[in-house]
């Protein structure tokens, strides 16, 4: 079956058959079978960001319901965090998949049947979701997935968790007199405040940076695409 999908190509030039009513209706539920899956996943992405924001609630009722209390529960909220970041990036891979596919038909077919009112012809647009069903993979990578999320949810929480940490740190149990008090009271166990501080600053610069690089490779990817047809 995979070694035959070639064979289906509609003929250079968009020269192939033309739709007809019943393939219109078959390609309608095919539009709302995506969308459909596309809301389920997007369903689950709001999911796991409702998951970091309860839990950084938790931690941060806990260290601040009095001044003793540690700020420990602050720090390892920012590993459940990061966690929860990694889970949400891969369901944004799945649900990236559906969204493509919904927006390729939108742009390729629902379109151009407003704009000219008429049946919109066949052409590569369809080899290229055909293509997609038959050998479907990621549209994007990990990383860049991990990217969009951190820019449009995880900044604002991670940043978030940082200020509520270092509030607790400078007010509690009383507000700092000199900097070098910053230290004693960042210290962990055995673990000096020195490195906590540089842990710290390593942890939030990682996601700064992800967030940077991953952000100039969508631009690229954008800018690629204008000169190119695909789907992602």
């Amino acid at each position: 079956m995979s070694e035959d999908w070639k064979n289906w190509e509609s003929p250079p030039g968009g020269t192939g058959k033309e739709f007809d009513a019943a393939a219109i209706g078959a390609l309608a539920h095919l539009y709302r079978g995506e969308v459909y899956r596309s809301t389920i996943w997007r369903t689950r992405l709001d999911t796991t960001t409702n998951w970091a924001v309860v839990t950084l609630g938790i931690a941060l009722s806990i260290s601040y319901a009095d001044p003793a209390a540690s700020p420990l529960p602050l720090l390892l909220v920012g590993i459940l965090i990061a966690m929860f970041l990694i889970l949400e990036s891969r369901r944004y891979r799945y649900f990236n998949v559906w969204r493509a596919r919904a927006r390729w038909i939108e742009t390729n077919f629902y379109a151009p049947l407003l704009l000219r009112s008429c049946k919109p012809e066949p052409g590569e647009w369809q080899d290229i979701l055909a293509t997609d069903y038959l050998t479907p993979q990621y549209h994007i990578g990990f990383w860049r997935a991990m990217g969009r999320r951190l820019r449009r949810n995880y900044m604002w929480i991670l940043s978030f968790q940082a200020f509520a940490y270092y509030g607790k740190i400078i007010i509690h149990p009383a507000p700092l007199e000199d900097f070098g008090q910053l230290f004693e009271r960042m210290a962990v166990g055995p673990i000096s405040g020195l490195i906590m501080f540089m842990i710290g600053i390593a942890f939030h610069g990682a996601w700064i940076s992800l967030a940077l690089v991953t952000r100039a490779r969508d631009e690229a990817k954008h800018k690629e695409r204008e000169g190119v047809s695909g789907m992602g």
